[in-house]
């Protein structure tokens, strides 16, 4: 499992980190191993840089916060689109549906979801309360679809 925060911010050190750390404690510590963890700026480049390193390095999943707003610096949705093999629209749909039932600005999250080679790359909001709750809809959903890149289980998703 790959954590990677995309904060200028907290990339120059001028804000503490709160969404990686949670998204790394919301994970069941007996299913999840978090063996790569890094930060980078609002860089389109270095995001995608960063994604394809961490594919590369083997993780089953890596999951992104930070960068999927409007702001014109919010490229995260962009980086990751450009290493990815396949889509996987069904996740990023879920993940905006169940945000909007809490609260109506998730609507303006720009996060996608898709494959590249093996691994499942998932774009979460940055706030702390956003990935609380993306965790919660995303969880369940794991376990298959890990087995399913791993090529272990025959299913129809």
């Amino acid at each position: 499992m790959g954590i990677m925060t995309v904060s200028d911010r907290c990339f120059r050190g001028e804000r503490e980190d709160q969404s990686g750390p949670q998204l790394a404690a919301l994970l069941p510590q007996d299913e999840y191993a978090v063996f790569l963890r890094v930060m980078v700026p609002d860089d389109e480049g270095e995001i995608a840089e960063h994604l394809e390193a961490m594919c590369d390095a083997g993780c089953d999943v890596v999951l992104t916060t930070g960068g999927t707003g409007f702001s014109p610096r919010d490229v995260t949705p962009e980086a990751t689109v450009s290493v990815l093999d396949r889509n996987a629209p069904g996740i990023s749909e879920l993940l905006r549906a169940e945000g909007m039932r809490r609260m109506p600005l998730a609507a303006l999250s720009r996060g996608i979801a898709g494959i590249h080679g093996r691994t499942l790359i998932v774009n979460l909001p940055g706030s702390p309360g956003a990935v609380r709750e993306g965790m919660e809809t995303l969880l369940p959903l794991l376990p298959h679809a890990v087995a399913l890149l791993r090529g272990e289980s025959a299913g129809h998703a």
